[in-house]
């Protein structure tokens, strides 16, 4: 004989509490006491349940799903820094209230545009997070028209109705160029990400203006695209200039991580004859040799509060505020040193 399916009111029961309260706790909305809460997740464990999403949506015309559309080469997504914590912080919301992440991955040059139309048709997910915001970024008033609610990751340059979750580059950019101007260096070059997205040209601005209030000309900026590849070329292009630089400092660390193996390729030592910063602090970051100084993020937390803040406009909050994470800070590690070292 099967089993029955345990029902809201067998968790009510087993926690002591009403099945409201056990609606609220099992959607995570405010308003009970964590104890409360606790006692009705363990409660929903210990019997096995898990939401009908099927049911639910039937009964308030929710997908129970939230989408995100990252415009990447499958081929190296997995060794991304930011989005694979990202997506673990978003489930980490998403998972106690019964919630999917539809995740669409699309290749450069394909139809971005096409992807969130499949998102919004016959009310696929609730609401979208917007990655890798652009300059005077088409999404936005895409996004609008299909009146798919969205949280913008960081603040778009232009007029925006959704809630932006900000976390701040500049510190630590800014930061990572004190550094090594403390470090005795002149000669710093930038390898900067794609010049269409805000964040890239967000900390490339950054590393310009603290070079430019210490008097300083940066010797060089590359423009890459947040590959490995793109790193390597990039640093060969800076290495071969007339009068290298003594310090580089690159928009992430995949690109950094990269550009340390291409230095000691062409026979630099590092840091000894090359300082060298990244921006991530992702897992590799420690472990490679020598360990790389970089501005370290937490895209898991930008995840968790993306998360939130997207629920909190789905479930029809009034005004939902922009919220500002802690800023990026950095990370001294091996791979910079003092000029005079070299």
């Amino acid at each position: 004989m099967t089993k029955e399916r345990p029902t809201i009111a067998d968790v009510a029961t087993r926690a002591g509490v009403s099945k409201g309260a056990v609606s609220f706790a099992l959607n995570g909305r405010p308003g009970l006491a964590k104890a409360t809460v606790d006692r009705i997740l363990a409660a929903a464990d210990e019997l096995g349940w898990r939401p009908s999403n099927r049911a639910r949506s039937l009964s308030v015309s929710k997908a129970f799903a939230l989408g995100l559309v990252i415009t990447r080469d499958p081929g190296v997504l997995s060794s991304d820094p930011f989005f694979p914590a990202f997506i673990g912080g978003v489930e980490s919301v998403l998972a106690p209230r019964g919630q999917a992440l539809v995740l669409q991955v699309v290749a450069p040059g394909e139809d971005e545009e096409a992807g969130y139309r499949r998102l919004a048709q016959d009310g696929r997910v609730d609401g979208v997070f917007l990655s890798d915001l652009r300059h005077d970024d088409p999404r936005i008033d895409l996004l609008t028209s299909l009146g798919l609610p969205a949280v913008t990751l960081n603040r778009p340059d232009g007029p925006s109705p959704f809630p932006a979750v900000c976390l701040d580059d500049r510190p630590g950019t800014i930061a990572v160029v004190q550094h090594l101007l403390e470090l005795g260096h002149r000669r710093i070059a930038h390898v900067a990400g794609p010049q269409d997205f805000v964040h890239a040209t967000a900390r490339q601005d950054a590393f310009v203006s603290a070079l430019t209030e210490a008097g300083v000309e940066p010797i060089g900026i590359e423009v890459s695209d947040f590959t490995a590849v793109g790193g390597i070329e990039a640093t060969k292009r800076l290495l071969a200039l007339p009068e290298r630089p003594t310090a580089i400092v690159y928009a992430n660390d995949r690109m950094a991580i990269a550009g340390l193996g291409a230095a000691q390729q062409a026979g630099l030592r590092v840091p000894d004859d090359l300082s060298i910063a990244g921006f991530d602090d992702s897992e590799l970051a420690e472990f490679v040799h020598p360990g790389l100084t970089t501005v370290r993020a937490d895209p898991y937390a930008f995840g968790e509060a993306a998360a939130r803040t997207l629920n909190q406009l789905i479930d029809g909050d009034s005004a939902v505020p922009d919220v500002e994470l802690p800023p990026a800070r950095l990370i001294i590690r091996r791979s910079t040193a003092h000029l005079e070292d070299s």
